[in-house]
């Protein structure tokens, strides 16, 4: 199994680079299902802690996660939308281990009406998505993993159904306390599509490092996004094209702090540079993309929570709950 893990990660990654990145359907994939991640400014892919929820971001993470985990999550988005999940994991034997998961996305109910603005009555719209993990310990450092997608949207009358892929690798150094990873996430299609066209998956191609420091109860990460879109105009001066290219560069960075006074309990601070840009009004972006989070261990229960800033006017919240059985 390791060998085709390690045969599968090989072959698609490079593909991968070729995709295209920020499709236009099934975006709730982008939704951070960790607290931590979240707090953290987003996502993230490196950090090694035993948390089912980083698996979702990175499935090489579910390495070091423990025997018989279960997780509920619940996180109240922007204009009250829902977002319920919950995910399961067990080990097999001295290396390998797989979960499952599921995600549940309610917008509420909206008004039906016709041309003439006349109301014919409500809809509803969801979004789900089932999720199946394996994780394989490749040697002492390095992991990978491998998780498929079901995912089914429906809006209306209007319905589609897709499968996808993610494919991650996370080399860790217990010793120094370095963990770096790379993920392509979302490979895959519609088999379904909402009307007679074929859209994109929300591809996206990333990396990530994380240092815990030697001497001091910190730990530094930095997640680099989007590395297949680097869009930036050519039709300006060569002045204009390095402010562009500078703007457009550091938007693909998410930086994130964790102080670590236990072994049981972490706070987080984290910041999203291209959530703050795109969200800036008059040229201020009121505390957007800034997120912080903590996190806690009694025995056998683990709480999480985050408060991220989407928008001047609007946050979210996160709560995750796990324990293991």
């Amino acid at each position: 199994m390791k060998q085709l893990l390690l045969i599968i990660t090989v072959l698609l990654l490079p593909l991968a680079t070729q995709a295209q990145s920020g499709g236009s359907v099934f975006k709730f994939l982008e939704l951070p299902f960790s607290s931590h991640a979240s707090a953290l400014g987003g996502d993230n892919v490196s950090i090694i802690e035993d948390d089912i929820t980083m698996a979702i971001h990175n499935p090489a993470l579910l390495s070091c996660v423990t025997d018989k985990t279960l997780n509920l999550n619940y996180m109240n988005y922007i204009d009250g939308v829902s977002v319920g999940s919950a995910a399961f994991s067990r080990t097999l034997g001295e290396r390998a281990t797989w979960a499952v998961a599921a995600q549940y996305v309610n917008y509420g109910n909206f008004k039906e009406t016709n041309a003439e603005d006349v109301e014919l009555g409500t809809f509803s719209a969801k979004d789900m998505a089932f999720t199946g993990i394996y994780t394989y310990d490749l040697s002492d450092y390095l992991s990978g993993g491998l998780s498929t997608k079901m995912i089914y949207s429906t809006y209306e009358k209007y319905s589609s159904f897709a499968v996808g892929v993610d494919l991650g690798l996370n080399y860790y150094d217990e010793n120094s306390g370095y963990s770096a990873s790379v993920v392509a996430r979302n490979l895959g299609g519609q088999i379904k599509a909402f009307d007679e066209m074929r859209e994109n998956l929300p591809f996206d191609l990333l990396m990530g490092v994380s240092r815990k420091l030697s001497h001091a109860p910190f730990r530094l990460s930095v997640t680099v996004h989007n590395l297949t879109d680097w869009n930036s105009s050519s039709n300006t001066s060569d002045t204009e094209k390095k402010d562009k290219f500078s703007k457009v560069l550091l938007n693909h960075f998410i930086f994130g702090i964790d102080f670590i006074p236990t072994k049981t309990t972490y706070v987080s601070l984290g910041y999203n540079c291209k959530r703050a840009s795109d969200m800036k009004i008059n040229g201020a972006s009121g505390w957007s993309g800034m997120a912080l989070g903590a996190g806690i261990q009694i025995k056998r229960l683990k709480i999480g929570t985050s408060y991220a800033k989407y928008h001047t006017s609007s946050s979210s919240l996160l709560f995750n709950f796990a324990m293991t059985l």
